[in-house]
């Protein structure tokens, strides 16, 4: 069994990323759930309300001799718009606002070199409001939001939002995916 470990990010709306996540090598599993905020077991229905100060975030379990920390922040940074705050496309409130959860101080420094390299880059219209903040308690998400492009492809999110940023990121990384 290789040694693993864990990237948490916030980008939206979790079924996005996971959909996203998944089709990478090297990622071993992705868990949908909510974290950064100070209720403690929250349900969608908590959350959703904005009020709990959580994101819905994903938890990937990844090898890294598959797949680096840094290849999973290019993902990351690729499948959402990480100069919007509190925003991603219809879906607003800080619930789903753009972080990353760092496990060590690595991925912490890795974070923030990225963050650095696009916006010297300047290739975004906006400054990157992404913040970079120690990882608290990771919560699940409850099972029906769990693989859930996967499971429910046609539902109308699924092929108008999900569906056309996994095209994107199959062109923009079809070297990395899975086979």
């Amino acid at each position: 069994m290789p040694n693993l470990e864990t990237a948490v990010f916030g980008g939206g709306c979790f079924w996005c990323l996971e959909a996203v996540f998944q089709r990478l090598p090297g990622v071993k599993s992705v868990k949908s759930g909510y974290m950064g905020g100070s209720v403690e077991n929250p349900t969608y229905k908590q959350v959703y309300t904005g009020t709990t100060g959580h994101a819905e975030v994903v938890r990937v379990s990844f090898d890294p001799s598959q797949v680096s920390y840094r290849d999973l922040l290019e993902v990351f940074f690729s499948i959402h718009d990480p100069t919007t705050c509190d925003r991603q496309g219809n879906d607003v409130g800080t619930q789903y606002r753009s972080v990353i959860f760092y496990k060590s101080d690595e991925q912490r420094q890795e974070a923030e070199q990225v963050i650095a390299e696009l916006t010297a880059a300047r290739e975004l219209s906006a400054p990157i409001v992404t913040a970079v903040e120690p990882a608290p308690t990771f919560y699940a998400a409850e099972g029906y939001h769990q693989n859930y492009f996967n499971q429910n492809s046609e539902q109308p999110y699924c092929r108008f939002i999900i569906a056309p940023k996994v095209e994107k990121f199959r062109k923009a990384f079809a070297e990395k995916l899975k086979a």
